[in-house]
């Protein structure tokens, strides 16, 4: 029977290397993530052109992959209320143009409905993301940017429509496998019907000229999974 000194040797030397794995296996990084989130968004259009006026609550669901620490592609998928009134913006139209005729007083148009859109987009982090500092330099916080192209499913038109999601946010690593991220991007649409009137003004439209656009500002939380190196550093 071995001594108790040695036993406690054993048990001690068997802890660290077990701890010792679980540490470089938890150290792996991961390859996607996936998640969703709560926040608001607004319209700019033909019966709203202020910054953050009528918001209303907006939901999310997105999916990253990410190729390094820098460069990520992200699929999200946006729920937002938007509205619109016109006798509140001092917007007066001197016609019904859903009627085609001409009329006597202004025209006091008022909307309120949402946007479903799905967009692909493309992230750049300022900043190495990861949740091990090290030698390799992660950081837990990164400030980024994102592009993409997108469509959008408007029910007060019941049409869909492209749009062109700009934007910038912030990621904190929360733990090794949650990430905490503000995601506030502006969608520039290429039509002019998410509020139901197509050129009420008789405006010619051209690019992102008299183009109905609309904002959202979310807080999501997303899990991290698939590791990179799943296998890496486990005993053959």
């Amino acid at each position: 029977m071995l001594p108790k000194g040695r036993i406690f040797l054993i048990i001690a030397l068997f802890v660290a290397f077990a701890s010792q794995k679980v540490t470089a296996q938890d150290d792996a990084e991961f390859r996607m993530e996936i998640g969703g989130g709560l926040g608001t968004s607004f319209y700019l259009g033909d019966v709203n052109s202020s910054l953050y006026k009528n918001q209303r609550l907006a939901a999310t669901a997105l999916w990253r992959y990410l190729f390094d620490h820098h460069n990520v592609l992200k699929l999200q998928m946006n729920y937002g209320g938007v509205k619109g009134n016109g006798e509140a913006n001092n917007d007066f139209m001197p016609q019904n143009p859903n009627s085609g005729t001409a009329s006597p007083t202004p025209y006091l148009y008022s909307f309120s409905g949402s946007v479903i859109d799905l967009n692909c987009m493309y992230e750049l982090n300022f900043w190495p993301y990861g949740y091990y500092g090290g030698y390799m330099g992660y950081k837990r916080l990164t400030p980024f940017l994102q592009l993409g192209i997108g469509t959008t499913y408007a029910t007060a038109s019941k049409k869909m429509s492209l749009n062109i999601p700009i934007g910038f946010g912030v990621k904190y690593r929360l733990a090794k496998r949650l990430n905490l991220s503000f995601d506030w991007a502006m969608h520039f649409g290429l039509s002019d019907n998410i509020d139901n009137l197509e050129d009420p003004k008789g405006i010619t439209s051209e690019a992102f000229k008299n183009k109905d656009s609309y904002c959202t500002t979310m807080l999501t939380l997303t899990y991290s999974f698939a590791p990179i190196c799943p296998n890496c550093n486990k005993a053959d």
